[in-house]
């Protein structure tokens, strides 16, 4: 499954596993990129120093590449910054800004660079600013997320830019693989499959949400704040969607998610904790190792490919 992807990060498969916060930490990432794929330790809020024990850490488990998701919102932002220099770390994906300050630096020390987008507009502003690749992630996906569908963006996103896109949200089997080659994507990034992996160290109570999930169990706050936040129902966001409907101050909305990822990652809290997840969450069943995660996908989005291409009549 070779892609401009897979050659541009040195990996197997064109798998990416997406750096959420609070999930992706050095023993996730590790193990993705040791099945094959490439996985993101997700520096969110932390501090530098933080993020850079959890590479070490990662670095322990495997010499396969692995990457760093860095929030550009972070008040820790230009630390992390430099630390993924300093720690020659092989590609780093962003979110929530731009990342244009830092690029020359990162290009400079090797790291390949692949911005989060939700818009062609911005895809083409990263390319000129001289992204690797982008993540096009549509609006299927877990957490903060746009407005377009991914479906509706991949194959936008494709015929504006020239540089590799990788497609996100709403991914979580080989046939969503396939059907992102189709629209043009060289590789994919999933993150609500790799929450349930067997090296995953969120709570039990968490990945148990996520593999009991349905499929309209995802809800969307935060539209009415411009920070729309897509999780699982619960009573958190029961509240939180009263509370908009009444026009509630923006601060007091705010409240009622401070720490709540925290709340459901650690201390297994799914009632009042946001249990962030994508659309796809209704189809993630098992809990398996990121090896048997990989090795799932690949086989069956070979034999999907094959077998569609074979049935095709013209």
């Amino acid at each position: 499954m070779e892609t401009r992807v897979t050659k541009l990060l040195g990996i197997e498969y064109p798998i990416i596993q997406g750096g959420m916060a609070w999930v992706a930490n050095a023993n996730l990432a590790a193990n993705v990129s040791k099945a094959g794929g490439i996985g993101f330790i997700g520096a969110a809020n932390a501090p530098a120093e933080w993020v850079r024990d959890e590479i070490r850490k990662a670095r322990q488990i495997t010499d396969k590449p692995v990457g760093v998701n860095i929030m550009l919102l972070s008040e820790h932002a230009d630390e992390v910054a430099q630390v993924v220099i300093d720690e020659h770390v092989e590609a780093v994906t962003t979110g929530a800004g731009n990342p244009g300050k830092y690029m020359k630096a990162w290009k400079e020390a090797g790291i390949k660079v692949m911005p989060v987008v939700a818009s062609v507009a911005l895809a083409k502003l990263m390319e000129r600013a001289g992204a690797d690749a982008v993540v096009a992630e549509g609006m299927e996906s877990g957490g903060h997320i746009g407005e377009q569908t991914t479906m509706t963006l991949v194959p936008q996103v494709v015929d504006a830019v020239n540089i590799p896109v990788i497609a996100a949200g709403g991914i979580g089997d080989g046939r969503g693989v396939a059907a992102a080659f189709m629209l043009g994507a060289e590789a994919v990034q999933m993150g609500t499959r790799f929450v349930v992996a067997k090296e995953s160290t969120v709570h039990q109570l968490y990945k148990d949400r996520v593999i009991q999930a349905k499929d309209i169990d995802s809800v969307v706050t935060g539209r009415s704040t411009g920070h729309p936040v897509r999780s699982l129902r619960n009573q958190m966001t029961r509240e939180y969607l009263e509370l908009e409907k009444k026009n509630t101050p923006f601060e007091e909305l705010e409240h009622l998610t401070l720490g709540a990822l925290r709340k459901a990652v650690v201390e297994g809290d799914v009632k009042m904790g946001t249990v962030m997840a994508g659309q796809i969450a209704g189809l993630v069943s098992k809990e398996q190792t990121c090896q048997e995660i990989i090795n799932e996908l690949v086989s069956e989005t070979e034999a999907i490919l094959k077998d569609r291409v074979s049935k095709l009549t013209f």
